[in-house]
This record gives C-alpha cells, sequence and structure tokens, in this order.
C-alpha cells in the first residue's frame, strides 16, 4: 500500500476499515501503532488498523493523551482511496 493512499487496489477488509472509520462512531488509541474502535468495540484485524494509519489514510481527529481514545477520521488521502475525494492532478 504506497504512503500517498492513491491506491485502487485496496483489499476488501481495508476498505471496510475505511468504510467504518468513514461512517463516524470510530476510535484510535493515542499511541505509535494506534488500535481502532468501532461504536466502542475493538477492531478484530488491528495489523490492518495499523497497515492504514502507517500509510497515511486514518488519523486521530487531534492528539490525546497516551493510551486515550479519540475520534477517528479518514485523511485527505484515505477519502481518495475511497473515491470520496477527487484525485490530485
Amino acid at each position: 500500500m504506497p504512503q500517498d493512499g492513491n491506491d485502487p487496489e485496496l483489499n476488501h477488509r481495508e476498505r471496510a476499515t475505511l468504510l467504518a472509520v468513514a461512517q463516524g462512531g470510530a476510535e484510535l488509541t493515542c499511541s505509535c501503532e494506534p488500535d481502532l474502535f468501532v461504536d466502542g468495540l475493538a477492531c478484530c484485524d488491528q495489523t490492518t488498523v495499523h497497515r492504514l494509519a502507517r500509510a497515511g489514510l486514518i488519523a486521530p481527529a487531534h492528539p490525546g493523551t497516551p493510551g486515550g481514545r479519540v475520534p477517528a477520521v479518514l485523511t485527505d488521502a484515505g477519502k481518495r482511496a475511497l473515491g470520496t475525494l477527487p484525485a490530485l492532478a
């Protein structure tokens, strides 16, 4: 997965995770390898979450305390990967 989020080849699990974040109600832990919670429940595939975070497709909405949870958001790269934001020219 490229770091710029312009990969049209997201796998099903990556796309589903991005969609869950896009729908709201997702939180990331504030850590170097963030964990994702959706509607209060831990995401069962943290490896995918770590890949999406490292690729810059999801991010915390704002800084938080180490280990705390903050809302998760799609970055512009994440929106482009889902096709909800036009590609850069």
